[in-house]
């Protein structure tokens, strides 16, 4: 293996030393000339370290006066970034994507159903609601589509499930790489929304994870039979809106 960059090394360090601080969202980090002296490197290996930590979501780079490194949340923008190219050069389709939820979204719902509070089931019931009161809107359609598969995989209480749906959904958006939803489809997928919300809101996991599998399936099945083009198309990093 390759030794490690001084510059990963330095924002490995920056990262423990923001945990250890106990910094949170919106704390701004000490500035570049005590950074200098405190880690004892040059202002070349400071700054692209604090670059790396930007892209990763980890800090913003605020300029001006009083500006500098200010602690942020990280999302899973990065992880979608790392994903789409490690599938782009393996020459993988967006079947892919598709197949890998069929296998991972079912026990979510499973781990929802035992998991989830009463605030994230609300606000599941009000992603079907809409979803319901606005089926002749694509637009509305998608946002709930995707918020709803959100708050499932938030849900079943394991963070690593909550970041790979936010990445997949992030690569597959149905509406930027072509796959169409006309009303007769949408009410299919509300109705879907609806029995695993009820499965998840009468906590049985096994029930949910059945009606989750099913969905997934159906998806499935009809993007395979309206647009098979879609779903052998390679991933391509830009693909999205």
């Amino acid at each position: 293996m390759r030794p490690q960059k001084t510059a990963m090394l330095l924002a490995q360090r920056i990262v423990a030393d923001i945990n250890r601080r106990g910094n949170t969202v919106g704390d701004r980090l000490p500035p570049e000339r005590v950074m200098l002296e405190e880690y004892e490197v040059g202002r070349g290996t400071l700054r692209e370290s604090l670059r790396f930590l930007e892209l990763q979501g980890v800090i913003a780079l605020k300029p001006g006066p009083g500006g500098g490194p200010v602690v942020q949340q990280p999302d899973a923008t990065s992880l979608a970034t790392s994903l789409t190219l490690l599938l782009q050069f393996a020459n993988a389709p967006f079947r892919t994507i598709a197949e890998a939820r069929g296998g991972l979204e079912p026990m979510m719902a499973q781990l929802a159903a035992q998991r989830m509070s009463d605030e994230q089931l609300l606000d599941l019931r009000a992603s079907v609601e809409n979803m319901h009161e606005h089926l002749d809107d694509q637009t509305v359609f998608l946002e709930e589509n995707k918020r709803f598969h959100d708050v499932i995989a938030h849900g079943s209480g394991n963070a690593m499930f909550g970041y790979l749906v936010d990445a997949l959904l992030g690569i597959l958006d149905g509406s930027a790489i072509g796959i169409d939803y006309p009303e007769v489809r949408r009410v299919a997928v509300h109705k879907a929304h609806l029995s695993i919300y009820e499965a998840i809101a009468e906590r049985d996991p096994a029930a949910s994870a059945e009606a989750m599998s099913d969905h997934i399936q159906q998806y499935l099945k009809y993007a395979e039979k309206k647009f098979p083009d879609v779903l052998a198309a390679p991933i391509v990093w830009g693909t999205g809106s």
